[in-house]
């Protein structure tokens, strides 16, 4: 008898005040791929359940900005409490994000990347879902 495991769908955010980075992975691979990034407008939260439910996401790992940056951590708190309320089945995990968005352009210059300020976000997300895949 063959068993078989549910293979789980992870959704990571690096979220800013004017654009969301979103990275996807699922534990099968266990690794991270930059997705999209989205406008921080009045649909963010639709436009990102709109990929928990596309995706099947089952965690979504936000980045969390230190404690010292007082308005990103709040607003990121508030962020993934509305993100609980509309998916209660969705678990939220939090990931450091510290230095992610520099580490992003970074590794898109080294790439050669073209207009690295409309991938950074997503690179950024991208980053904070495999540092928090690579601690499990």
């Amino acid at each position: 008898m063959e068993e078989t495991l549910e293979t789980e769908h992870f959704l990571g955010l690096d979220y800013g005040k004017a654009k969301i980075g979103l990275a996807v992975a699922d534990s099968e691979v266990k690794i991270a791929f930059a997705h999209s990034t989205l406008d921080n407008d009045r649909n963010a939260l639709d436009k990102i359940g709109d990929i928990i439910v596309a995706e099947a996401v089952g965690v979504v790992v936000i980045g969390k900005p230190k404690e010292t940056e007082q308005y990103n951590s709040v607003s990121v708190s508030r962020f993934a409490s509305e993100i609980s309320e509309s998916f209660p089945l969705v678990r939220i995990e939090f990931e450091d994000e510290m230095f992610t968005t520099k580490m992003a352009e970074d590794r898109l210059k080294e790439k050669g990347a073209k207009k690295i300020k409309n991938l950074d976000n997503q690179e950024a997300a991208r980053i904070i879902l495999q540092s928090w895949l690579d601690r499990q």
